[in-house]
């Protein structure tokens, strides 16, 4: 009875809160009605600025990073395969994982949808198999509506994400979960086409200090 009245608290608490707040919390926040899914995950933008950025700025190079790369590869072949709806980009030692938002939610929601609950759950099947890396959920939207609007809807979705994925058995405490707004589009936002494309979330994948450890120590093959 003790346990249920806690999990209740923090549910509550989380919504009084409100989200603006709960963006700016650090490691070890609740979040959401998965009350508990995202315990351990970082809230806020990971070294490097943007997944790309936070994906070469956590590269080793040399002998280790060419056996990081390896292990990449093969996940990002497995990614490829089984995900029909993104797209999966070998980005310096990491992978980039790309969903279109229109994909995942309905307009000015973050709420996902039944299928892109279970291209999630494919995603979290590999992310699960290769274990040691770390992993950044990131939305983005065009520059459509209010600044302040679009970076919430922005955040809310990235946490849409990355939540499904910790409900489905991906460990919450290796990731970092983040908004963008509109303030790193990847096309003009004076087309629809171009809104079309900057309205995404995208998961960046790399190389947690595990790994590192292991590619310096010659565990990891290169070949």
């Amino acid at each position: 009875m003790t346990r249920l009245i806690s999990t209740f608290i923090l549910i509550i608490a989380f919504i009084s809160a409100g989200c603006d707040s709960i963006s700016k919390t650090a490691k070890g926040t609740v979040i959401g009605s998965g009350a508990g899914a995202l315990a351990g995950a970082i809230i806020g933008k990971a070294a490097g600025n943007t997944t790309t950025g936070a994906i070469v700025g956590a590269a080793v190079g040399g002998a280790s990073g060419a056996a990081i790369g390896k292990y990449m590869d093969d996940q990002s072949r497995e990614l490829e395969e089984d995900l029909e709806n993104a797209t999966v980009e070998r980005v310096g030692e990491g992978i980039k994982v790309t969903f279109d938002s229109g994909i995942l939610f309905e307009i000015n929601s973050a709420e996902l949808s039944a299928e892109s609950k279970e291209e999630i759950a494919e995603l979290a099947t590999v992310l699960k198999k290769y274990e040691d890396t770390n992993i950044m959920f990131a939305g983005h939207t065009d520059a459509s509506g209010p600044e302040d609007y679009n970076q919430e809807l922005s955040e809310e979705r990235a946490k849409s994400v990355a939540e499904y994925a910790a409900f489905v058995g991906v460990d919450a405490e290796r990731m970092t979960i983040t908004g963008y707004g509109e303030e790193d589009p990847i096309a003009s936002n004076e087309t629809q086409l171009g809104r079309e494309k900057n309205r995404r979330v995208e998961i960046a994948i790399w190389a947690n200090d595990e790994l590192k450890e292991a590619a310096e120590d010659g565990a990891i093959d290169a070949e």
